[in-house]
C-alpha cells in the first residue's frame, strides 16, 4: 500500500480493536459485532473510553470493508453470525513488533518508549525501552512512515509517538494522571538500568532502617483491613510454610508467625534483615532477591508468597518475570499475595526519615497488575483497592491480590 489509509477515530478504535483480540483471544476471533462493540467501549486499556453503539459499530465496520481493511465472514461453526476480521495488518505487511506498536497506538493515543513496551507486553515482546525506541525509528523511516515523534513537552520524561494513519488528539493525556498533567513514563525508573536502580533501592533502605523500623514497625496495629488479610493468609497456609518478600524491618513476617503462620523474611537489604532479626530474634530472615525465589526446604513449595509493597519500586514491564519467579516455587493450591499502591505516576523521594536517599516509587495501575497475575496462570482472583488513610498521612491508593495456583 504506496498511500497509509486515513482512519477516523471510530475506524481507529474498531481496527485497533481487532488487531489486539486477534492476538489476546485467538479462540474467539473474529469478533462477532457484539463481541467487537464490547471491545471497542472497554473501560481499560482505551484513551479515551468510548460509548459506541451497535448501529455505529456495525455501519463503521461494513464501510471499512468496502475499503478493504476488514473482511466480514460467517462463524465456521454453531449459529450463523456474521464476524468481522482485520486486514490491517496484511495491507501494511507489518512485522509482528510493528503490529503491537501499532495496536497500542491506535486505542491509547501518544505513548512514551517506555509505556509502550509495558503495554505491549501481550502482543510482543521487548526486550528493552531501547527495543521500542529502535523500532520506533525503523516505523519512522518506512518509504511511508508509520509513525512520528512529537516534540517534548515541559514536564514530560520522556518524547512521545503517534501512528499516521489518521488524526490523533497529541494533548491526550492518560485519564489517571489527571486533566492537564504532563503523561508520566512508568519505565523511567530503570532508564539507567535494572541493576543502577537496584544499587538506590538498595542504599536507600540501608540508610534509613532503623528510623524506618522505629516508625513503622507497629503500623500494623491501626489497619484492621491489612491485619483480616494476613490473618487468612495463615490460616490458608496451615502447616505448610509461608514467605514475605521484601520483608523489611520484619513487622508483617513476624505478624504471620504470631498468627500461627510457619514464616520466614527475605530482603534485598543486608541493614534490613539486620533490623528484623533483632527485633524479631525468634523469627527467619534471609536476604535475597525476590526475582530469584527458591522453594523452601522442608516442603514442595510456598503455601503464600507475600510481595507486601516489595514490587513499588519496579517499572510495569518487570512485572510479568517479578510474578513468575514468585509463582513458580508456590506449591498447588497455594497462594500469592500482592500489596501496592495505584496510579499513573512515579514519586521520587530525595530525603526519606531525614537521610538523604535516591528512591523512587511506582504507582502501578489495578487492571494491569491483574491482567499480569492472570498471565502467570493463577485462579480466584480477589482485589480490594481502598483509598488513603489522611490520618496516617497517606496519599496514594492501595490494591491488595489474593491469587491461587491451580493444582
Amino acid at each position: 500500500m504506496a498511500d497509509l489509509p486515513v482512519l477516523d477515530p471510530t475506524e481507529q478504535r474498531i481496527l485497533g480493536s481487532l488487531l489486539e483480540k486477534e492476538r489476546t483471544v485467538p479462540g474467539s476471533y473474529p469478533l462477532s459485532l457484539n463481541a467487537l462493540r464490547t471491545a471497542c467501549n472497554q473501560t481499560s486499556s482505551r484513551e479515551p473510553v468510548a460509548d459506541y453503539d451497535e448501529a455505529t459499530v456495525e455501519r463503521v465496520a461494513r464501510e471499512l470493508k468496502d475499503r478493504g481493511l476488514v473482511r466480514i465472514v460467517w462463524a465456521a461453526t454453531g449459529r450463523r453470525t456474521l464476524k468481522y476480521h482485520e486486514t490491517l495488518a496484511e495491507e501494511l505487511s507489518l512485522t509482528e513488533a510493528e503490529r503491537a506498536l501499532i495496536t497500542v497506538l491506535l486505542l491509547r493515543g501518544p505513548q512514551a518508549p517506555g509505556e509502550l513496551r509495558s503495554r505491549t507486553e501481550r502482543l510482543h515482546h521487548f526486550p528493552d525501552r531501547e527495543s521500542v525506541e529502535a523500532e520506533l525509528q525503523r516505523m519512522a523511516q518506512r518509504p511511508t512512515p508509520l509513525v512520528r515523534q512529537l516534540p517534548r513537552r515541559a514536564g514530560q520524561h520522556d518524547s512521545r509517538w503517534v501512528h499516521l494513519l489518521g488524526p490523533v488528539d497529541e494533548g491526550a493525556r492518560s485519564a489517571a494522571s489527571g486533566a492537564g498533567e504532563p503523561a508520566v513514563d512508568l519505565e523511567s525508573v530503570i532508564a539507567d538500568g535494572r541493576e543502577a536502580r537496584d544499587d538506590r533501592v538498595r542504599a536507600s533502605y540501608a540508610s534509613v532502617a532503623t528510623t524506618y523500623a522505629d516508625r513503622l514497625g507497629d503500623e500494623l496495629t491501626g489497619l484492621p483491613f491489612e491485619r483480616w488479610l494476613l490473618d487468612r493468609v495463615a490460616v490458608h497456609a496451615g502447616e505448610q510454610p509461608v514467605v514475605e518478600v521484601g520483608c523489611g524491618p520484619g513487622h508483617v513476617t513476624a505478624y504471620l508467625a504470631a498468627a500461627g503462620a510457619h514464616a520466614t523474611g527475605l530482603d534485598l537489604t543486608p541493614e534490613m534483615v539486620e533490623e528484623a532479626r533483632r527485633r524479631h530474634p525468634d523469627g527467619s530472615y534471609e536476604v535475597g532477591d525476590l526475582r530469584r525465589l527458591m522453594r523452601p526446604t522442608t516442603s514442595e513449595g510456598w503455601g503464600a508468597v507475600l510481595a507486601w509493597y516489595s514490587l513499588i519500586h519496579l517499572a510495569p514491564s518487570e512485572l510479568p518475570d517479578a510474578l513468575a519467579a514468585l509463582v513458580r516455587p508456590i506449591r498447588p493450591g497455594g497462594w500469592l499475595v500482592l500489596a501496592l499502591h495505584t496510579g499513573a505516576d512515579v514519586r521520587h523521594l530525595g530525603s526519606w526519615f531525614d537521610s538523604d536517599v535516591s528512591l523512587d516509587f511506582v504507582m502501578h495501575d489495578p487492571v494491569h497488575v491483574r491482567s499480569v497475575v492472570e498471565a502467570a496462570g493463577l485462579v480466584d482472583l480477589e482485589w480490594y483497592h481502598r483509598g488513603p488513610f489522611t490520618w496516617r498521612d497517606e496519599t496514594t491508593e492501595r490494591l491488595y491480590v489474593i491469587a491461587t495456583k491451580p493444582a
